[in-house]
Formats: C-alpha cells, structure tokens, sequence
C-alpha cells in the first residue's frame, strides 16, 4: 500500500504536483488547482496542529469507516464534502498564486513526511485519533485523490 510514510510514495506525490500547471482543469469538483493546493496544505497543518478543524458527524462508525478508507484498495469517492475549515469557500487558506501555494504546499507535505511526529493530540475530523502510520496513508490517500482530481 502506498503511503507517505515510504520514500517512493512521497516522490510520487512530489513529481505529481511538479506536473500541475495553473491551467491544470479539474474533472470534478468545485475547487481551482490554487485552491486544491491550498486546501491540500491546510489538511496536512492541521495533522501537524497548526490549524483546527470540527468533527464531521457520520453515520458509519469512525471505526469501520477509517479501516475501509484507509485499507481497501479503492479510490475514494468524488465530491465529498470537507470541513468548513478545509473549505475554499469558508474557512481555506485563500491562494496567493500559483508558484507560492504549491511551495507552501511542498514545504509542509515534507514536514508532514519529516519524521515520527507524535499525532496522539491530534484529531481527524472524520477519523478522530489516528497512529502515525495511519496519518501518513491518510496523507497519501488525500493529495492523490485532489492530484486525480486535476489529472495528475
């Protein structure tokens, strides 16, 4: 399974996001590629704790619900909704442009990636508490289901 906790899942990731350009069109969704960075780099500060987010109610167990996104070898579905702290339209870092958003994006997915952080004080809106391999699968999972929202 890939991951980013894997030198190999984390250049993937790296070399997806080098081919997006400005123009890059979306095949679903709602968001620009400005946006997707943005959003991107604020999913992974919030793993990091530098911003939060608020619990999304299921109807799934979290327990049943995280083993399946996580574990089974499918893609995630189009047009989920996100936390309003995630959103563009709301609670998003706003982009900046182009070059500058993928930047910061790039420079928190290697902090994110750096080392065995400990993310025990660390919620997941939908998965709430979450091993440091299982944020890591989580963060690969994530950016490739945005970089195959815009055909990378």
């Amino acid at each position: 399974m890939s991951s980013l906790s894997l030198p190999q899942g984390q250049a993937e990731i790296l070399n997806r996001l080098a081919q997006l350009t400005p123009d890059s069109p979306r095949r679903w969704g709602r968001m620009t590629v400005n946006q997707m960075l943005c959003h991107l780099a604020d999913s992974y500060s919030l793993a990091l704790g530098a911003k939060q987010a608020s619990r999304m109610p299921v109807l799934i167990p979290r327990p049943v619900m995280k083993w399946v996104a996580l574990n089974l070898p499918m893609r995630w579905p189009k047009n989920l909704a996100t936390r309003p702290e995630m959103a563009q339209e709301f609670g998003g870092t706003p982009p900046v442009g182009f070059e500058e958003d993928r930047r910061r994006l790039v420079e928190i997915l290697k902090s994110f990636c750096e080392s065995e952080r400990n993310f025990a004080a660390i919620e997941h809106p939908i998965f709430l508490r979450m091993r440091h391999a299982e944020w890591l699968r989580w963060g690969y999972l994530h950016a490739d289901h945005h970089l195959r929202q815009f055909g990378c």
